[in-house]
């Protein structure tokens, strides 16, 4: 069995990381992984796709206990963010605030994954070790804001990083072996930053497929004492 266990859920997995971390679930012998996301994706050997969407709650409900039926989960990863839409992009100072995209933000970033939470944490095992990541940033963490901007991206990565430590005080009384982080994978070549990459310096936009392996790393790699902080790609800690 994979370090990472025999049965794994991805949400996001039709995003570009969300599908490159199902293929390197596979790739790594996870046995069992179910691959959810709102729109449809290929099935494969071992590989099971489902719609739902994480901000329907009825949806999570089925889809939990629908996996639950046939027993625990060892690794749980959302894989799942908003960062523009075609009526919405980054805000550069306070006078493009807009509440509707405050909302959106909010609700993809931060509520969905609390959901998922909400529904998905009690199907981790009590008695051994199991994982739970959410995809995260560094924007979200206050300490690192030099630069300001992007109010509702940062704010809403904040406020999932809030909802991650939160949720592993509490799941550590039923399941004290369980690990519970934030990922940030960098800036990778996905739809997300396709407007911006052509902000980033040569040679650090990162592959999805590179960025799945080293974020699995990690994951594997965290402890218990770990649970509810925010890592980067490369094991290190970012600070709230």
């Amino acid at each position: 069995m994979s370090r990472l266990g025999d049965r794994a859920v991805i949400f996001g997995a039709s995003g570009a990381i969300g599908g490159a971390l199902v293929d390197a679930l596979r790739r790594r012998g996870v046995g069992e992984v179910h691959a959810l996301s709102r729109q449809p994706v290929a099935a494969a050997p071992g590989i099971y796709p489902a719609q739902v969407d994480l901000l329907d709650e009825a949806s999570l409900s089925f889809h939990a206990a629908r996996l639950g039926a046939d027993g625990v989960l060892d690794t749980i990863i959302v894989a799942t963010g908003l960062l523009h839409a075609p009526d919405m992009l980054p805000e550069k100072a306070l006078r493009d605030l807009r509440a509707d995209a405050l909302a959106m933000s909010f609700a993809v970033n931060c509520i969905g994954p609390s959901l998922v939470m909400k529904h998905f944490l009690g199907l981790l095992p009590r008695d051994r070790a199991s994982r739970f990541a959410a995809l995260s940033a560094r924007i979200g963490s206050i300490s690192d804001n030099q630069k300001g901007g992007w109010y509702g991206y940062r704010a809403a990565k904040a406020g999932l990083n809030m909802m991650l430590r939160s949720a592993a005080i509490e799941t550590a009384r039923r399941a004290p072996q369980a690990v519970i982080i934030g990922l940030h994978p960098g800036t990778v070549d996905s739809a997300l930053s396709r407007p911006f990459q052509k902000l980033v310096p040569p040679g650090q936009l990162r592959k999805p497929e590179d960025a799945a392996e080293q974020m699995l790393d990690v994951l594997e790699a965290a402890t218990p004492a770990q649970s509810g902080k925010l890592f980067a790609y490369d094991g290190t800690e970012i600070l709230p």
